[in-house]
């Protein structure tokens, strides 16, 4: 099996968006689902995640990763805890050479982060709560304190939901609203009374720019593409089953 990944060309580091494409799971959770809590055969997760370690370079110990709870917290990877045995945070940061850090995602935005002069690497996991709480700004603090630099840091926007698949209600345009100058640019009328089309992606960019982070987005939308991607929108909207997650990683240069 050879998994699928995008990557960006902002990031000079060993790193990929990797799609649904190329591992062993099957029925919802066909192929390459690297999550350790969604349902599926944990051997064949594991053989998942191995194989995505062995595209970034580095054995399956090395890839660290989180249990991920929509908020805005940081942590400092040193050494890489067993798989699953990650703490409560969305975001990891890490100057240890071939360390991997790994950020699941099914719509949320995976944000991988490189300061090319000191080698540090950051992955946040932003979805609209995480984005709105400050998640992308917190890792550019946790990376600041390991000697990276904001000015030389940049940034990669993983495959998410994108503004056309991702229709929202007042609620979360209200909470978002107070949380950047200028964001309801980032919402567009919907089909129905009182929705908006939300684009994440570029919300997450936009207070990038204002930490004074260089980000693109690299324009896969999650939801609209079911050949190479788990969405849980697209999951919700069709009433179905359990699904699987995708992985994005950044390992840190030797």
């Amino acid at each position: 099996m050879t998994p699928e990944y995008l990557t960006s060309p902002l990031l000079a580091a060993p790193h990929g968006f990797f799609t649904r494409r190329g591992g062993v799971s099957a029925g919802p959770y066909a192929s390459l689902n690297c999550s350790l809590s969604g349902g599926d055969d944990p051997a064949c997760v594991t053989a998942n995640r191995a194989l995505v370690a062995g595209s970034m370079g580095v054995e399956l110990a090395a890839l660290a990763g989180v249990m991920q709870v929509h908020g805005a917290g940081v942590v400092c990877v040193t050494v890489p805890w067993p798989q699953g045995a990650g703490p409560r945070a969305d975001a990891m940061v890490s100057a240890t050479p071939g360390v991997a850090l790994g950020i699941i995602t099914a719509d949320c935005a995976p944000v991988l982060f490189l300061d090319p002069v000191s080698g540090v690497a950051g992955a946040a996991h932003a979805g609209w709560r995480g984005a709105a709480g400050g998640v992308l700004e917190a890792t550019v603090v946790a990376m600041r304190r390991l000697g990276a630099d904001p000015g030389r840091i940049v940034a990669a926007i993983g495959p998410c939901i994108a503004q056309p698949s991702y229709e929202v209600g007042d609620d979360l345009r209200d909470a978002v609203l107070p949380t950047l100058p200028g964001a309801e640019g980032f919402f567009v009328p919907g089909l129905r009374p009182a929705h908006w089309q939300f684009d994440l992606p570029g919300y997450c960019r936009a207070r990038l720019a204002l930490a004074g982070v260089r980000a693109a987005w690299v324009g896969a939308d999650t939801c609209a593409d079911a050949g190479r991607f788990f969405s849980h929108r697209r999951r919700t909207l069709a009433a179905a089953g359990p699904i699987g997650h995708q992985i994005s990683v950044i390992t840190v240069p030797v």
